[in-house]
């Protein structure tokens, strides 16, 4: 990510992080998903693994 990266964003708080009210969407618009991510793939924007 970069300065001016366009991002999109969904809500959801962390209850120990005071004033942190959203999380950034992977796999969105300028960021990038999670490389080797096997389960919960969709949360981070992984791709489903080729099968050989």
């Amino acid at each position: 990510m970069q300065e001016h990266s366009v991002v999109l964003i969904r809500g959801g708080r962390v209850k120990d992080l005071p004033g942190v009210r959203y999380h950034i969407v992977r796999g969105a618009l300028d960021t990038a998903g999670v490389d080797g991510r096997m389960q919960s793939r969709s949360k981070y924007g992984a791709k489903r693994p080729k099968k050989k």
